[in-house]
């Protein structure tokens, strides 16, 4: 009996071995050259648009009254956030297979950065990850599972931390959008049904499986679907991992536990750099956790801008929310800062950790605690 489980294992495990490689399609060069050139466009755009409205020697002045001390304190959030961020992956990692070391669940975590931010909805990101960790001797289902559980329990803490200053916060954010609420809730609705969604896979995935598997074939039927038996396929197997992995993590309720925990500073970190640019152009009068209800609203737009990076909608989507808060000519500057440290510099900074170095051979010495 144990050697038939032991089988199916290994067949499964060949199987998302196999479909690692159709997984990560989106890093091909063509749609990374293509990306890039819209990242380039709307960069440009940007910057056009900022001299046709505040006027070169406008801006030139605005960055020369910039308090630096409260860019550095940007930064430093963002680094705290990269950092939360490994937490999260190395955590989960390192309890599975002990000779995880922090540098290379940086290193995948920044690679990360990278593919989420030039690809659409963040796509590419969880594929390149689970492709990194492949290259030192981890299952990819482990990887996959992994990311996904990091994914969810992320979700929970962002959704908790901002429901929770929302609360506190509650007159100021529906006095600042009352024209945008019927948003925010459909934007928290959405995301909280992906979390039941998700949790139902982990304790009941054939809820899941009874409901998508039809919908699957008659898409196929129709012809909207190519090779629906095969997304069937890979979708039950994918489904039936992840629960595997989910019974696991259950088990370890202090490894979530402490997931959570660096998932809600993350999200504090990231809420903390538009402050650190509000401040940073002399901007007083609204306190920092009044910002926050306004920087998770924009999140929530942000998911749904089906470019790169959220190219566009994001920008837009902080004009229009931090346009009465910011004093008057210094929102523009503002939106390309907060750009530069949530999306040029992970590009940036990720893409050095794709360079090839010489890693040490990881031994696939995985412990038995979640087994």
């Amino acid at each position: 009996m144990d050697n038939n489980i032991d089988n199916d294992k290994n067949v499964y495990e060949k199987k998302v071995n196999a479909n690692i490689e159709p997984e990560i399609k989106v890093t091909n060069k063509r749609m990374i050259f293509f990306n890039f050139a819209l990242i380039l466009v709307i960069f440009i755009g940007l910057f056009i648009y900022m001299l046709n409205v505040d006027g070169l020697s406008n801006i030139l002045q605005l960055l020369n009254s910039v308090d630096y001390k409260w860019v550095l304190a940007g930064f430093g959030s963002l680094i705290i956030m990269w950092i939360c961020d490994t937490f999260c992956l190395h955590i989960p990692l390192k309890k599975i297979y002990p000779n995880q070391t922090f540098l290379n669940s940086l290193k995948v975590t920044m690679i990360g950065q990278l593919f989420n931010n030039i690809t659409p909805f963040c796509s590419g990101g969880q594929p390149m990850q689970a492709y990194e960790l492949t290259q030192t001797n981890k299952k990819a289902s482990d990887s996959f599972s992994i990311l996904a559980m990091k994914f969810i329990i992320a979700q929970i803490a962002l959704i908790f931390f901002t429901l929770l200053v929302v609360i506190f916060q509650f007159d100021f954010f529906l006095n600042l959008f009352k024209d945008y609420v019927w948003i925010a809730i459909s934007g928290f609705v959405i995301n909280i049904i992906a979390i039941i969604v998700t949790i139902l896979i982990g304790i009941k995935p054939r809820i899941i499986t009874f409901i998508v598997n039809p919908i699957i074939n008659f898409l196929g039927k129709i012809k909207i679907l190519r090779k629906s038996d095969e997304k069937i396929e890979k979708l039950n197997n994918g489904i039936i991992n992840f629960n595997n992995q989910f019974k696991k993590m259950n088990t370890q309720k202090l490894v979530v536990f402490k997931v959570f925990i660096f998932s809600i500073l993350q999200s504090f970190a990231y809420y903390s750099i538009t402050y650190m640019v509000y401040r940073a152009f002399g901007n007083s009068g609204i306190n920092f956790w009044q910002i926050i209800p306004a920087q998770a609203f924009l999140l929530l737009i942000m998911t749904f801008v089906p470019t790169p990076g959220s190219g566009v909608g994001a920008e837009g989507g902080f004009l229009l929310l931090f346009s009465s808060i910011f004093e008057k000519g210094t929102i523009n500057m503002s939106i390309l800062f907060w750009r530069l440290y949530t999306f040029y510099l992970p590009i940036i900074i990720g893409a050095l950790f794709l360079i090839p170095t010489k890693n040490k051979q990881f031994k696939n010495n995985k412990t038995d605690s979640l087994n």
